[in-house]
């Protein structure tokens, strides 16, 4: 065997033993480059005499080519090994089904669904949402809305008290929306129509009373508001949020510090079967609390009671959400459960309206 023969087969040995591309790169580097071994026999050819020249040059040039092929098959053959060991190793099950986007997982707690269902109707009403602080002092908690000292009023409401400040005021969690209606007939003049969704605070635990739960109150004031507007309000209000066509309600006088009359306000339904249903049936169920604003709530913020007159009313939006809905207990609501989301929350996008449906 020639010295060519030898250097050819050792170089195409090393060619098929190349287990990578480094590795190959590091036998075509060695043979073909710069100071490769065929590279260095290929500048020797200026030196032979021409003989000697036309003799070995072509079979130089063949050896560089059959070993660049080689290099080049390996190359392919390596490419093929990688992509196969790629595809073992990143198989997609394609029988699984699709992941939804978190567009569509995604959902809306009911009491963020409801409490937009309220905004949409009380909006095409005329009125407009007001907030105010959870943490309140006990002027606006109570005496603002005649609460008299030591009345015993103060102590149905199972107060949160914080620790007194450096002057030894003492505030609380608020246990009602109330104080914002003080806040709002302090701020402006009538006439005022304002909704007060928020979270409100009281010692109580069961399956129908949470320590933190959610209220939603009205306020009107002008010189003209009556019995008979509330009443058509609130009658629109249930017929629209129960999406129903016809609804009776029971007006019961009740009593509230802050309303004079106070009543309490009961909704026509059924409740024979597994569901309340509203607007049939011979059943009564209590919803709510409503009055006409007591003259020394809109004294203590400046209004005349003989030019100005109010209704007021409020309701649990949680306790709402659950007739509406079928939510058995009211702990649910709080448990983050992200099964209970999943069957009785809200596609986030689906916004409620009047025209659209409330709960579509």
């Amino acid at each position: 065997m020639t010295d060519l023969e030898s250097l050819e087969a050792k170089l195409l040995a090393a060619v098929e033993a190349a287990v990578d591309e480094a590795a190959l790169e590091a036998v075509r580097v060695g043979a073909l480059g710069k100071k490769g071994e065929i590279s260095e026999l290929l500048k020797g050819l200026g030196r032979m005499d021409p003989e000697e020249r036309r003799e070995t040059g072509p079979k130089l040039n063949g050896l560089r080519d059959r070993v660049a092929d080689a290099i080049g098959a390996r190359r392919e053959a390596l490419a093929d090994v990688a992509i196969t060991s790629r595809l073992a190793s990143e198989t997609l099950d394609v029988t699984l089904p699709v992941r939804p986007s978190p567009v569509s997982r995604g959902r809306l707690h009911p009491i963020s669904q409801v409490i937009d269902e309220i905004t949409a109707i009380f909006a095409d009403m005329g009125f407009s949402i007001a907030e105010g602080p959870e943490i309140e002092t006990d002027h606006y908690n109570f005496t603002a809305l005649n609460f008299p000292e030591g009345h015993p009023a103060r102590e149905m409401h199972d107060t949160f008290f914080l620790q007194p400040d450096e002057n030894g005021v003492s505030k609380l969690l608020r246990t009602h929306t109330s104080p914002v209606q003080i806040r709002t007939m302090e701020a402006q003049k009538p006439p005022i129509r304002i909704v007060i969704p928020g979270k409100t605070y009281r010692q109580d635990f069961d399956a129908t009373h949470t320590p933190m739960f959610h209220q939603v109150e009205g306020l009107v004031v002008d010189t003209t508001a009556n019995i008979a507007n509330m009443k058509w309000v609130l009658t629109e209000f249930c017929k629209t949020f129960f999406e129903v066509p016809s609804l009776n309600m029971r007006f019961r006088p009740s009593f509230f510090p802050f309303t004079e009359p106070s009543m309490e306000v009961d909704i026509q339904c059924d409740r024979s079967g597994q569901e309340i249903r509203f607007g049939e049936g011979s059943d009564w169920l209590e919803i709510l609390g409503c009055g006409m604003v007591h003259p020394n709530v809109l004294r203590g913020v400046g209004l005349d009671p003989d030019v100005y007159q109010g209704f007021a009313w409020g309701m649990g939006i949680d306790r709402i959400a659950m007739l509406k809905y079928g939510m058995p207990d009211l702990r649910d609501l709080f448990d983050a459960d992200v099964r209970w989301i999943e069957h009785y929350g809200f596609r986030p996008l689906d916004m409620p309206t009047l025209f659209g449906g409330l709960s579509s």
